[in-house]
């Protein structure tokens, strides 16, 4: 992987971790195309995840340092805290964490595999098109993030660890579906996805410290790194504004025109 390809890459990653067209899609059909062959392995996959992870930091950076004033003073008086709004969204995102831990430890091996298969990824594209495509008859209602619909989300996320499927448009649409606003649908979606990438980047940093890295592939990952944070955060900027104009599923059209060539080009 050279450095122009590593941004291209990172840029790829940015855009498409929080627009609903599946990052982790794009990027196998982006290696695909560009004829890349990443060192690291799935590590660059990982590193621009992060990059986007600190870009959701920036954007939600007052509401995530209200949720640690709120969970440090729940851990000193719980009794008094407990029905604090903030104490109970941390609460709904430990919850929604569950269902993704599980299929993450349990089918890691096997959802890597399938990073290699882009006429897979073609394929999901068209469902996460459907899925996206469905929300356009979801009526608007006034209710919010509950303990069961939070677990709902999360299996939702979990399913998104299919090359293809995409993380907030699954967890999006489902929040809609269930109910949710709009814009809690998209706080909730993004703010639980911190803890989850910052897992898998640990698990990676244990990972890369016993390969080792050279410094040619360190450069990369930095570029990819920079270039998927800065993308990141004004595709969810803008995302946010689109989901509350209730565009969200014209997404769908994208989706379903990626998957219907890439299912042409790589069969043939």
């Amino acid at each position: 992987m050279d450095i122009l390809q590593s941004f291209l890459l990172g840029i790829i990653q940015g855009l498409t971790e929080f627009l609903p067209i599946s990052s982790s899609g794009h990027l196998v059909l982006g290696k695909q195309i560009l004829g890349v062959e990443v060192e690291t392995g799935i590590t660059f996959e990982v590193v621009v995840h992060f990059g986007t992870l600190c870009s959701i930091l920036v954007y939600y950076r007052k509401i995530i340092w209200e949720l640690i004033i709120s969970g440090l003073s729940f851990l000193r008086a719980p009794a008094e805290k407990k029905e604090d709004p903030n104490v109970k969204l941390i609460g709904f995102i430990l919850i929604s964490m569950i269902p993704a831990m599980i299929v993450g430890f349990t089918l890691k091996d096997q959802v890597e595999s399938i990073f290699s298969s882009p006429l897979i990824v073609s394929g999901m594209l068209i469902v996460t098109g459907l899925m996206l495509f469905s929300t356009k008859f979801v009526k608007d209602t006034p209710n919010e993030v509950s303990l069961g619909k939070s677990f709902m989300i999360g299996i939702a996320q979990s399913f998104a660890m299919i090359p293809g499927i995409s993380r907030s448009g699954s967890t999006i649409s489902t929040a809609l579906w269930l109910g949710v606003t709009r814009e809690a649908a998209a706080n909730f979606s993004f703010l639980m996805l911190i803890p989850v990438i910052a897992g898998a980047m640990l698990l990676e940093v244990k990972e890369l410290i016993e390969l080792g890295i050279t410094d040619a592939a360190l450069i990369n990952l930095v570029i990819g790194f920079f270039a998927a944070f800065i993308s990141g955060y004004y595709a969810l900027k803008y995302l946010i504004i689109i989901l509350k104009r209730r565009g969200f599923h014209y997404f769908a059209y994208y989706c379903w025109i990626v998957g219907a060539v890439g299912l042409v080009y790589f069969f043939v």
